[in-house]
């Protein structure tokens, strides 16, 4: 299947989804009618019944879709030098979006900060510092769990923590200049 359409599409297996705003766990039946209304970094966000949901990329295929290319690593994460690829750990987290907002979360500046420890036989470590929106943000856990899901299928990272944190609370101006732009915010 190709980019998504505003047409109508049926579930054809169950697949797991997360509600929009509350991040609640829910389970879409398979036989479901659905319309996608943002499909970025290998997630899907979907209406069902009038409600939105996400369906991560491990799902994509009950919506008739495969795994996009964006969301598969296609450098090495060991540099000639030696030293590890750091731009593969920011080039996943631009695959993380949030779910009502067709942004990622490194252009919306909810990364504060990204530190790479190397551990013994050439694996690395990665500890993320990253904020929200709104402290409130039922959606918090899942963007967490998505930016960390996402960083540990680099080669040679075995552990991801991403931890959230609302000092300094986060504002617009924390966007990037393009983020702002697309967001009409110029």
């Amino acid at each position: 299947m190709s980019s998504p359409t505003n047409e109508p599409l049926t579930v054809n297996r169950d697949c797991e989804a997360i509600l929009i705003p509350d991040g609640t766990a829910i389970e879409v039946p398979e036989g479901s009618v659905v319309f996608i209304t943002q499909a970025l970094g290998g997630n899907y966000t979907i209406n069902l019944n009038g409600n939105l949901a996400q369906i991560g990329a491990k799902d994509a295929d009950a919506l008739g879709y495969d795994i996009p290319q964006e969301a598969l690593i296609q450098e090495p994460a060991i540099l000639p030098d030696g030293s590890f690829n750091e731009d593969l750990v920011w080039a996943q987290m631009r695959t993380c979006y949030d779910p009502e907002i067709p942004i990622n979360v490194v252009e919306l500046g909810l990364i504060y900060d990204c530190k790479i420890s190397k551990l013994d036989d050439e694996q690395h470590r990665v500890d993320i510092l990253m904020t929200l929106t709104a402290p409130g943000c039922g959606m918090g856990e899942f963007l967490a769990a998505d930016v960390s899901s996402k960083v540990a299928t680099i080669p040679t990272v075995t552990q991801v923590d991403v931890e959230l944190a609302f000092d300094p609370p986060w504002s617009m101006e924390m966007m990037s200049e393009a983020a702002r732009l697309e967001a009409g915010l110029f």
